[in-house]
């Protein structure tokens, strides 16, 4: 099993002013290497220092940042102008300002969702795909996770705790319910709600129920960006329209990826990874037998650096032709 590459520190940080938002952006790895932008999930959750390591630092020039509202960006939890194609603007912003041609786009769970939206959008820059734990951000996905049918049927213990913060006649649409309360003026309503929203993902994530605790200022204050952000993308069908991302897949067909998905994942499901290959004549598919969602399980970890250095062989053979 491969593990992930020896922990680095960014050579170069920087914030990036794209109006009401700053975001952070961070490089490592070989200045002169291959660049790979990796997307995070959520959206809310910000960067990890981790998601570095998932690329060879001598054969790559790694690119992270932390979308609108959360991570190191500021203003923290903030919602407004914070829109899936905001954030599309900002990748094409970054690209830019680091006087990239073209790069390696990988990503995560939400990270796989803006990807490919990216990819459709600007298929020009796009080199390649390494995607993990496919959201095709459509609401049929979000009702999985948050409905009463879905992932609720696995971890009912779980989901029961899930509710707690709702009053019983608003429990039948979580996802509304729940805008009012990471809303509220009241810090402490927020903070439960938040803790009560991000935990559910948390203990699902990994093929093994995880024991998270949400308890920290610093946790509970990650909580209040993931909640509060994810809440109002997926009130919004992630300002998406129904089966954009299928719809439009002939777009990049044609440009190399790797899928990678956990077959017990229970917040993103497998059939929409299977789905997205079928439909993408140049992607592969992956299935890892003894994983979850989770970005860091072993098997997880072993496929994404075994694509991530599959993949920079691939480039480099292109590049040389």
């Amino acid at each position: 099993m491969r593990p992930l590459h020896p922990n680095i520190t960014p050579y170069d940080q920087q914030m990036l002013d794209v109006g009401d938002h700053q975001i952070y952006v961070e490089q490592s790895g070989n200045p002169q290497g291959i660049p790979v932008l990796y997307l995070h999930g959520g959206p809310g959750a910000g960067s990890s220092a981790d998601h570095r390591r998932y690329f060879d630092p001598e054969k790559y020039r790694i690119i992270i940042f932390d979308q609108r509202g959360c991570g190191r960006s500021t203003p923290h939890a903030s919602i407004h102008n914070n829109t899936t194609w905001d954030l599309i603007e900002d990748i094409e912003e970054i690209r830019q300002l680091l006087a990239i041609n073209q790069w390696l786009v990988a990503g995560g769970s939400w990270g796989t969702t803006l990807a490919i939206a990216y990819g459709i959008k600007h298929v020009e820059n796009v080199l390649g795909f390494i995607l993990r734990g496919i959201f095709l951000g459509t609401p049929a996905e979000v009702q999985w996770l948050y409905s009463h049918q879905g992932a609720a049927a696995i971890f009912p213990d779980y989901y029961q705790d899930f509710l707690i913060p709702l009053q019983p006649h608003i429990q039948q649409e979580p996802v509304k319910a729940y805008q009012q309360l990471l809303d509220s003026d009241n810090e402490l309503v927020k903070f439960q709600a938040a803790k009560a929203w991000s935990l559910w993902e948390q203990r699902i994530s990994t093929l093994h129920a995880s024991l998270h605790v949400i308890e920290t200022p610093e946790q509970v204050h990650s909580a209040v960006a993931m909640a509060h952000i994810e809440n109002h993308y997926f009130n919004h069908h992630c300002f998406l329209e129904a089966d954009y991302l299928l719809n439009h897949i002939d777009t990049i067909s044609h440009i190399p990826a790797v899928i990678i998905h956990g077959r017990y994942d229970m917040v993103c499901q497998l059939q929409r990874a299977h789905q997205l290959q079928q439909r993408w004549q140049n992607a592969t598919l992956n299935i890892i037998p003894d994983a979850g969602h989770s970005g860091f399980e072993v098997g997880i970890i072993n496929a994404f650096c075994q694509a991530s250095d599959k993949m920079a062989a691939f480039i480099e053979e292109q590049t040389n032709r």
